[in-house]
């Protein structure tokens, strides 16, 4: 629906929605271009780091707070099953799935050690830790990323801003896609973007590009 197609008994406000609506997809769009110039270098990199560790029967273990869960099982999700062609089935777990897990680590200790913990049961040398923290600065995510480096997992974190923290803690071997962008929504929007270009670099890496 356009101004010239609304219907007269809308209030004015619904003419200040649409120029908000109209808004938003615009940043979106600016922002997603801007960020292929700065992230297509470490996204490149980082499926070439994910596809080693596959090869090496290694794994994936994805973690995030809130929607940054629901990225990372999204993930999960289209490396176990499949993204845009079928190919066998990929090592990835993600680590906020687990009700009965999160719920009993967070009491026994504290839910800062919820991811930490976790990574330091399943992971193994050779594994890749994926993290994803707009803001960068969540606890239980910068534990994650010391749990992974105290078992010699490469890190590949997806942030925001300023990378918060969790670019203190990133090592020379770990891969670093901060989104270019201080907004929340501008920010999941290019992760999502980049979670669905690693699931394509991956697919490339493993099958050869499509015809």
């Amino acid at each position: 629906m356009t101004r010239a197609t609304m219907p007269r008994h809308f209030p004015e406000s619904y003419v200040d929605l649409l120029s908000r609506i109209e808004a938003q997809f615009d940043e979106s769009a600016r922002t997603l271009r801007s960020s292929s110039e700065v992230l297509s270098g470490p996204i490149a990199l980082a499926a070439e780091v994910m596809v080693e560790s596959l090869l090496g029967n290694g794994k994936i273990l994805a973690c995030g707070n809130g929607s940054s869960a629901a990225d990372a099982q999204h993930f999960v999700a289209k490396m176990m099953g499949r993204f845009e062609r079928d190919r066998p089935q990929l090592a990835v777990v993600s680590l906020s799935a687990d009700t009965a897990v999160l719920t009993s680590l967070a009491n026994i200790y504290q839910y800062g050690q919820v991811f930490a913990r976790q990574i330091a049961t399943l992971g193994q040398p050779g594994d890749v830790l994926l993290v994803i923290s707009a803001s960068g600065r969540s606890d239980n995510v910068l534990s994650a990323i010391q749990a992974a480096h105290e078992r010699d997992m490469r890190v590949v974190a997806l942030t925001g801003r300023n990378g918060g923290h969790v670019t203190e803690l990133l090592g020379e071997q770990d891969i670093h896609i901060c989104a270019p962008h201080d907004r929340v929504a501008r920010i999941q929007e290019v992760h999502l973007l980049a979670l669905h270009c690693l699931c394509d670099g991956i697919d490339c890496l493993l099958m050869g590009e499509e015809n």
